[in-house]
Formats: structure tokens, sequence, C-alpha cells
């Protein structure tokens, strides 16, 4: 039985929650039409020719063979007849913090892996909610009470077990591995349930023979090591049902970014920046309101014939404004060679990323009297006003040079030439 080395006298409670094909889930639950059919959450497979991939899909729409990720024409092809809905990202960040909401009710010790799953340390609980059985069971009413949602539960020692357990009871599933059943609970699951293990290490590990977890769990560390390099003592261990790892409610995000599909490849480099500096806007304002900021700004740039290239440039100090990351992502931009090559995709984003704190020393006023207008930092004054103006009153405030009459004047994807 695998016990953590951090001090634990007994083997952790640890609980995977998982929602159930979340954000297609929300949209059934909102638009009641939509339930029990096949329902794709991306772009608009008629419109664009069909750009874009797949966000979500339910499960009735799983059947065809449809997942997240895959092109949205793809998705179009196998099943016609489905339901095609745009992401609503503002309601599902909505219902994802009311089920967070829910999960700090059963222990303070939570660590939010994506928006719509996370880890609890419910080690000592027992008095308080029951046994495992009982935690998970409540877990799961708890969240369909509040959300009308499903969500599926893995209970075990570790991270690593627990996240497997919540994935073989798909969906709406409770799944439980006793301790000191970890290697027997592993043992004949496939390789792709192994945490940690990519499609690449998975057929590396197949091409030796491996056909399961037990296999790599009894196979000679040293061989693993051989072939893998330093992660295959940590595949082994994990095969064996070792994962020491604790819940880390405050795990440092690693970056963040925005990306946009154009509907049709795009010539202009006019509107290549003019759609830049709308990323470099919204991603901003998201950085700020998480109090965070970057010392690497990176340009994601494909090209037609899906040629994908990034560029980076980073700063000795960290920022988070809109102007400076608008102007280092068209500045990589202007010195990319395309080749004549029209753009499918470009994006941002934003690394070695640190907590800030709120630039924002003060209320800058719309009409001031007896001062001047000029700031010592005009930028953030700048980005502050929007960003109260915005969580006020909505998408609808925008800066004039987003409007449709300047932002399309040029070669962009809803013009004729």
């Amino acid at each position: 039985m695998a016990e953590s080395k951090k001090g634990y006298s007994k083997p952790r409670t640890i609980v995977h929650v998982d929602m159930d094909a979340f954000y297609a889930s929300i949209e059934q639950l909102d638009h009641p039409e939509y339930r029990d059919r096949p329902l794709v959450v991306g772009a608009d497979p008629r419109q664009g020719r069909g750009r874009g991939v797949v966000s979500a899909a339910s499960y009735e729409a799983r059947v065809f063979g449809i997942h997240s990720a895959m092109p949205i024409s793809h998705a179009f092809r196998r099943c016609p007849h489905a339901v095609f809905v745009r992401p609503r990202m503002r309601r599902y960040a909505e219902v994802s913090q009311q089920v967070m909401e829910i999960l700090g009710e059963f222990s303070p010790v939570m660590e939010q892996i994506s928006i719509d799953e996370a880890f609890l340390d419910c080690t000592g609980t027992e008095t308080l909610f029951g046994p495992p059985q009982t935690l998970a069971s409540c877990i799961k009413e708890r969240i369909a009470e509040k959300t009308s949602l499903s969500a599926s539960v893995g209970v075990a020692s570790n991270k690593s077990i627990a996240k497997i357990a919540s994935e073989i009871g798909k969906p709406n599933g409770l799944v439980i591995c006793r301790p000191g059943k970890e290697k027997e609970f592993l043992s004949e699951l496939p390789l792709s349930f192994l945490w940690g293990a990519g499609k690449k290490t998975v057929g590396l590990l197949e091409s030796f023979g491996y056909r399961n977890i037990g296999d790599v769990a009894n196979a000679p560390p040293h061989l693993l090591v051989e072939t893998l390099g330093k992660n295959g003592i940590h595949l082994w261990n994990l095969a064996n049902g070792i994962d020491e790892r604790p819940v880390e409610p405050w795990e440092t995000r690693k970056s963040i970014s925005k990306e946009v599909t154009f509907e049709r490849d795009v010539s202009s480099g006019q509107y290549i920046e003019n759609v830049l500096f709308k990323i470099a806007d919204s991603l901003s304002r998201k950085m700020r309101g998480l109090h965070i900021a970057g010392r690497t700004v990176t340009l994601k740039i494909r090209l037609e014939g899906f040629l994908t290239f990034t560029r980076s440039r980073s700063f000795p100090e960290a920022l988070n404004d809109t102007q400076r990351i608008r102007e280092q992502a068209i500045a990589l931009f202007r010195q990319f060679e395309r080749c004549d090559k029209k753009v499918r995709l470009v994006g941002i984003a934003v690394s070695n990323l640190e907590m800030k704190a709120s630039q924002y020393t003060r209320q800058l006023e719309l009409f001031r009297r007896g001062e001047k207008t000029v700031q010592e930092n005009p930028r953030v004054d700048t980005d502050k006003l929007l960003d109260d103006l915005k969580q006020k009153y909505g998408a609808k405030v925008t800066r004039a040079v987003f409007l449709p009459g300047f932002f399309n004047k040029r070669d962009g994807p809803e013009s004729k030439s």
C-alpha cells in the first residue's frame, strides 16, 4: 500500500470530481429541446467553410465518434443532424464557480485543474461526511441539487488513481479504489488510462510489448528508464499505484493564451494586426482579472496548408496591460516571413507568469475638473476604465477600433475580395 512520505499516519482520501460533458450538458440544461440529441459545442460547420474545432460533445454525439479537438467539418460529416452551438464561456464559468463552491464545502484543500474538474483532499473528514462511499454520494447529490448537472467521482489514496476512477465511471459514475488495492485496481486497465502517458508514450510502450498497466507495473524499472528516461520511473510508480503528489490549492498556471481561426485564409497584414489587437485586449483583461502577469509573449501563427509557427520575446518585467502585449505580438508578426502565404489562425500566449497585485491605485473618472487628464501611466488608466465599464455594462462596451465600421474595412474574412 502506497503511503505518503509527508507525515500522513494513514492512507489519504483523495477525491477527483469531473463534470460530465460539461459544456454540452449546460447547453442541454438551458435548452430542453436539445436534450437526448447529439450536440456539439464549437463553430458552426455551415458557416466559414467549417473552420474551427469541437470544444465539447454530448454523449449522444460521442456515439458517432465525435470528440473534443476534432475539426468541426469532420464532426459535421459524422453527424450532420447534430445540434451545433457556439461556446458560451461566461455561462460555463458561472456554473464552474457554483461547482467549485460546492466542493469547497467538503474540504478546504482543493486543487482545481480545469474549468470542470478538481481534486479534494478529504483525509480525516469521516466524522463529518462518513466513509468514502457516503462522501462521494453527498458530493454528487449536492452538485445535482444545485446545478441540475451530473458529475463522475473517483476516490482513492492518491491523485492519479482517483482521476482514473472518475474516468472509469463516466458518465454519472462513482468508483472507489480501496486502500491497499491500488495495483490490483490498475492492473487490467489499458495503457491509455495511465495518467501522464500520452499517445506517443503509449505507442512506444506497446511497441515493446506492454498491453496494460499491469505489464508496466511488473516491468523492471531500469528497462523503462532506458526507454523513457526519467519519465520511465515516474510511470512505473504510477502503474504500481504510487503517487505522492499532494493536492495543491494554489497550483501555478504556466501560461494563458487566446487564438482566432479565420473564416477563410487572410492575406491582409493590417487586418491580422487588428485581430491581434483584439486578442491582446481580451487576453490582458482576463489576466488582470486573475491578478497575473507574464514575462514572455508568444505569437502563434498558422498559414494555409496548416503550417504552424511560434515566435517569442521575453522581458525583465512581467506585464498584463493591453498596449504592451499588443505591441509585442504585432512586432513578432511583422518580423515573421510569410512568403506570401495567407494566414489561417493567429494567437497570443503569455507565459512565465507570476501573481501581481492590482496596478489600479485609484478610480479613473470619466469627467475631471481642476486636474490634467493625462496620467502618469495612461495605458493602465485606460485598461482600468474599460474593465470597470465592461464589468458594469457587459460585452457591448468596446474600443472604437473594434466596431464593424473600423475593424472590417481592410481585407478581412467578411470582405468580398
